[in-house]
């Protein structure tokens, strides 16, 4: 974002900056002066001229085809979610539309939401938006998530604490990957809705004052979470190595619900259980001031 004029561009190019020579199939040769393909070979994997891939990459994106991003998708080996990207990417700026800044307002969750959130027992649960933010959770996701809670700010917003707050590096054991998963949603988010003004001011506070921050985004991936492990360091527990679902409740809006269950019969099992007493007790979980 921030005057990304030539997101398109920048992302094809990083894309073929990253695929090797072999894994596209083709010989490496000698005296390579590009990292990963020269546009040269990728214009012949996708069937287009040399020509047409340096006015993509300058950004000439109008009257691409859906042909041709799909070509491009296959020579590149890119996976179903930088296809999207990509294709977003092409109609923002191809399509012509004109930058618009969208008015902020305080985001609401709807009641069948929140019922659907209180319905899941025993386990962590909540409601975050593409840009990090935690708008609706029950206690135990609030407990799960306390050190986000510690700062007075709401919504308390992950990549905020993943590249501002000192405690992160404690709560995340795995913070590089937690670190470039953040940003790559992000990456993925602003594809989406890249006139969205709270992601906008985000991407430009995290640019401003985290050198970290800063060069992961630069790299341009994208990720879309669906399901994996999550390992957390939490301050009364300990150690947590925590499934999650990644669960779209308004794909349109971005809102996404992420479940939290532990193996059964393991230690985190039991960790759950004593995080549920301990965000129970009067001086547990801090405060969530926005409900």
């Amino acid at each position: 974002m921030q005057n990304d004029d030539n997101a398109f561009g920048e992302f094809l190019a990083s894309r073929r900056a990253r695929l090797s020579p072999e894994r596209a199939e083709l010989p490496a040769g000698t005296g390579r002066r590009v990292p990963g393909l020269r546009r040269s070979e990728v214009a012949m994997l996708a069937g287009v001229s040399v020509e047409y891939v340096a006015r993509l990459e300058r950004g000439a994106v109008t009257g691409v085809s859906d042909v041709v991003l799909d070509s491009l998708a296959r020579a590149l080996h890119l996976d179903d979610t930088e296809r999207e990207h990509l294709a977003h990417l092409a109609q923002r700026i191809g399509g012509g539309a004109a930058p618009r800044r969208q008015p902020q307002r305080k985001p609401v969750i709807r009641e069948s939401m929140q019922l659907v959130l209180d319905s899941i027992t025993n386990v962590p649960a909540v409601i975050r938006n593409g840009r990090g933010d935690i708008l609706a959770t029950k206690p135990l996701g609030r407990a799960l998530f306390s050190e986000l809670y510690v700062q007075p700010a709401r919504p308390v917003n992950h990549a905020r604490f993943l590249f501002l707050d000192h405690r992160a590096h404690r709560f995340y054991p795995e913070w590089d990957n937690a670190a470039a998963d953040m940003v790559a949603l992000l990456r993925n988010e602003a594809g989406r809705n890249p006139y969205d003004r709270a992601l906008t001011d985000l991407v430009g506070e995290l640019s401003t004052r985290s050198d970290e921050f800063r060069t992961r985004w630069a790299a341009q991936n994208v990720i879309r979470h669906t399901t994996g492990e999550k390992h957390f360091h939490h301050p009364v527990v300990g150690d947590l190595r925590l499934k999650y679902e990644a669960m779209a409740l308004a794909p349109d809006e971005g809102l996404t619900m992420l479940v939290y269950p532990p193996a059964p019969g393991t230690p985190y099992e039991d960790a759950i259980r004593l995080l549920a007493a301990w965000q129970a007790a009067p001086a547990g979980v801090p405060a969530d001031t926005d409900h």
